[in-house]
């Protein structure tokens, strides 16, 4: 697995930001700047330069990070230039840990988790950390999130699966019912994705295993009955878009009704449940967008960018502010209000600091 620089290059076609508009990013990642020994079969840090972090997977290079992944200062000069009021600052994923023992993966969540308070704590009214619990055990999840809530965190981050169980595993809803009950969002991202040498190829797990997991995970929050059961509160949002489930929604609702032998296991057709999640805008496309919007909704779509990794948005919400189907009041929902709503924040922040600049968009080949 080739390494990459955490850092997106910027093309000078992206859309600048929207003046006077609110953005909140809901989908960021950090990696500290080291860590102590999680034990065996852990990330481990090899330091490249005091700004360049390279992590260890088994002793293989498994991705360079770099400084604006740890240092509030960057992040927040990234934001001002982009104009991005807020920033939910989420795990990186390689650090979940589902396969480990309870006690390892508690302790590591334990250690992650305080270090993310401190990344984001020269900024606390704008940097807003999600946790990462031990999702593979319910009662320690359920303690971890609970311990984070009231220690400053504002949601939670969980892996798409736990091994070879979905989000409709028992353990896995009884998270998600304890989530709903303390009022805390969920942010749903795919991670661990299988590998076989047709996927080994042209980042194949990225650009396909991604969202065909995260769509998989929705169909399992649908299918596997985990809507009919949870508490209508629970705020959740899924990756990328939702992957692939916005065009793939008409194939799911024609299979419900024709083989509902098989698959007729949700209480309702598909799209009633349409209004129960949320999706980021994390697609690049204005048609793309336009189908989010359509489909799950004007109102459970947020801006989320995948900074600081070179699959990401720059700046963030560009998709959205190029986007010249939406009017003002909806381009600000998809840009502020909705993920307001989605975190359960109290109105708009302040302006950034300074003037956002016309920053560009670009990708270049690496891990997003």
């Amino acid at each position: 697995m080739r390494p990459a620089q955490s850092q997106a290059t910027e093309s000078p076609a992206a859309e600048p930001p929207t003046p006077g508009v609110e953005v909140i990013d809901v989908h960021t990642h950090y990696v500290p700047h080291g860590w102590p020994d999680l034990g065996p079969d852990t990330p481990t840090a090899r330091f490249e330069t005091e700004a360049e972090v390279m992590i260890m997977l088994a002793g293989r290079e498994f991705r360079r990070v770099a400084s604006d992944c740890w240092d509030a200062e960057i992040r927040l000069a990234d934001m001002d230039a982009d104009g991005v009021a807020r920033q939910v600052v989420s795990p990186t994923p390689v650090f979940f840990s589902y396969a480990h023992d309870v006690a390892q993966a508690t302790k590591i969540a334990h250690i992650l988790n305080d270090l993310a308070l401190e990344i984001c704590a020269p900024a606390p009214g704008r940097l807003l950390p999600m946790c990462q619990v031990p999702l593979q055990d319910p009662d320690a999840a359920c303690a971890e999130l609970e311990r984070c809530l009231a220690a400053g965190h504002v949601g939670v981050e969980i892996g798409n699966h736990v091994g070879d169980h979905d989000l409709d595993n028992e353990g896995v809803v009884t998270f998600l019912q304890h989530a709903a009950a303390l009022g805390a969002p969920v942010f749903v991202h795919p991670w661990d994705m299988p590998t076989s040498p047709r996927l080994d190829r042209w980042m194949a797990q990225w650009l396909v295993g991604m969202p065909s997991e995260t769509h998989l995970s929705i169909l399992a929050m649908i299918l596997g009955g985990v809507f009919d059961r949870v508490d209508e509160g629970l705020r959740i949002c899924f990756a990328h878009g939702g992957g692939s489930f916005a065009f793939w929604l008409g194939r799911l609702g024609n299979a419900w009704h024709r083989r509902g032998d098989v698959i007729g296991t949700s209480e309702l057709h598909p799209e009633h449940y349409l209004g129960r999640f949320y999706v980021d805008s994390v697609v690049f496309d204005a048609g793309a967008l336009r189908l989010l919007v359509d489909t799950i909704g004007a109102d459970r779509v947020v801006v989320g960018s995948d900074y600081p990794y070179p699959l990401g948005e720059r700046p963030a919400g560009s998709v959205v502010h190029a986007a010249d189907f939406l009017d003002a009041a909806t381009r600000a929902r998809l840009l502020a209000g909705n993920a307001r709503d989605f975190l359960g924040l109290a109105g708009p922040t302040a302006a950034p600091a300074t003037a956002p600049a016309a920053a560009g968009a670009g990708l270049v080949e690496g891990l997003g």
